[in-house]
């Protein structure tokens, strides 16, 4: 099947009614990570600041939660300057957490995009740092058309077949064994962990060499009941109105709520990640179905569902950096310690950082440039540090920390300014 090229400049469109995000008759038959469609689009930070690296977007198959043929995009970014270097991909999943398609990367990048308070707009400084590398990077729509916040594996599939994608578009001419690295931090870091867990079993061709992930949250279901009532309710409901697209049995517990509980998750599907926070704190759930929040995860359907929401379920088969914080008020430091534990008892290899004193906006930032750091370790092939668990006052004591920060801070004046990423 021959992929269909779409231009379409000036306003976008949200993903549902973009036509670029509805595939050609008979692309079922096609093979997972299979290009549907392409087009050239121009990126631009938080939708106004428009910059200079050259990006295309790809609609291509892939694979939904229960295994039937689905599509989601992928974003391609490229630095000035790339020629001649070594071939290096990223795949950067970014932490979508949210459900409206205002919060997915391939609408928020891009000049124009009316998405105040997504996510994708505020990392995309972090995408400029890896450009600033000399990284061609792929990020991936990996919660799907349906924007399934939490989905267990599904994730991994959409972003692996959004690296066969990449490495299949022939704009950029790579070869199928080009080295590729994996990136995300918190939803992000959850969707790349599910990525390096899903990639030996459903992508074992890709050349995968490390997986770096920030503040993964180990254990979903945990942390939903962690957060629900706090100040932060407005994630885990946005989980719940994501869950329910995917799973008949939440659907059906959820149809018990309460006519205000039922207007507040239908609110919540159609708010970015800080307007859900904002616009639900306190949110308790507990008060919002007919019969006990308890009686409801009680259920065996419900039981299997959250089951299937932890990580570290499935081994990665790639060398894998993991960073949290020990004070983060949204993941549990636990959770992320069994992560990796689970990880470890299965026979991966796991190089744990923890950070005493950021917290989880700040070790976002502060954690970055080691992140990069290590996955260029991997990408050229140097020895591997050992896989055990540190515990820091603050990553800025490591080495390379803060000139890594002062690196990034010129980026992001850079990109401000819209002079974009020369590299």
């Amino acid at each position: 099947m021959e992929p269909l090229r779409f231009d379409h400049p000036g306003q976008p469109r949200r993903p549902e009614d973009d036509p670029f995000h509805t595939p050609p008759r008979g692309w079922e038959a096609t093979a997972p990570g299979a290009i549907l469609h392409t087009r050239r689009v121009t990126i631009a930070a938080f939708g106004l600041v428009r910059q200079s690296f050259t990006a295309w977007q790809l609609l291509y198959r892939t694979t939904d939660l229960d295994d039937r043929p689905d599509t989601t995009v992928v974003t391609v970014l490229v630095p000035e300057g790339v020629a001649g270097r070594p071939e290096r991909v990223l795949s950067f999943q970014c932490a979508i957490d949210a459900v409206s398609s205002q919060c997915f990367p391939s609408y928020a990048l891009r000049q124009g995009a009316r998405a105040l308070g997504a996510v994708p707009q505020f990392e995309i400084f972090l995408i400029g740092a890896a450009l600033d590398r000399g990284w061609i990077v792929a990020v991936p729509d990996h919660e799907g058309m349906l924007g399934v916040f939490g989905a267990p594996r599904e994730p991994g599939y959409r972003s692996l077949d959004g690296i066969r994608a990449t490495l299949g578009f022939g704009e950029l001419g790579l070869d199928p064994a080009t080295p590729v690295g994996l990136f995300g931090y918190s939803g992000g870091g959850m969707a790349t962990s599910w990525t390096a867990e899903m990639a030996g079993t459903y992508a074992p061709e890709l050349t995968i060499v490390g997986a770096a992930a920030g503040s993964p949250v180990g254990d979903p279901a945990s942390t939903f009941l962690r957060l629900n009532g706090s100040v932060f309710s407005g994630l885990p409901g946005m989980v719940v109105a994501g869950l329910r697209r995917v799973s008949p049995a939440l659907d059906a517990a959820l149809s018990d709520a309460t006519p205000d509980a039922q207007r507040r998750l239908t609110d919540l599907t159609e708010r970015t990640t800080v307007g859900a926070v904002l616009r639900a704190p306190r949110m308790d759930w507990d008060t919002m179905t007919t019969k006990p929040l308890a009686d409801v995860l009680a259920e065996p359907e419900i039981v299997e569902l959250m089951r299937s929401l932890q990580l570290g379920l499935h081994t990665p088969t790639m060398p894998m950096l993991v960073v949290q914080s020990v004070a983060d008020p949204l993941i549990s430091v636990d959770d992320v310690d069994g992560q990796v534990q689970r990880y470890r008892a299965a026979g991966a290899h796991v190089t744990y950082l923890r950070d005493r004193l950021s917290e989880h906006i700040t070790l976002a930032v502060f954690a970055a440039p080691l992140m990069f750091d290590w996955l260029d370790d991997r990408f050229a092939g140097r020895p591997l540090p050992e896989s055990t668990t540190s515990t820091v006052t603050t990553v800025l004591t490591r080495r390379g920390t803060v000139p890594g920060l002062l690196r990034f801070l010129r980026v992001c004046l850079r990109m401000l300014g819209g002079r974009g990423v020369p590299a």
